[in-house]
């Protein structure tokens, strides 16, 4: 039973840490733009030009 004294009070530290860095995180942005990070894979570099062949 005395365990509880001391995890109760853990788990609410713990919690504010978590609550406190997702509330960094929304206000940083970081949630901002979320299908142009997973969708710019996909695009194809094509003004990059190409090696020239006897380097290969």
């Amino acid at each position: 039973m005395t365990s509880l004294l001391y995890l109760i009070p853990a788990m609410l530290l713990l919690g504010g840490l978590g609550l406190a860095g997702f509330l960094w995180a929304l206000k940083s942005g970081q949630y901002d733009d979320m299908e142009g990070n997973a969708s710019r894979i996909l695009y194809d570099d094509d003004d990059k030009p190409l090696p020239p062949e006897d380097k290969i």
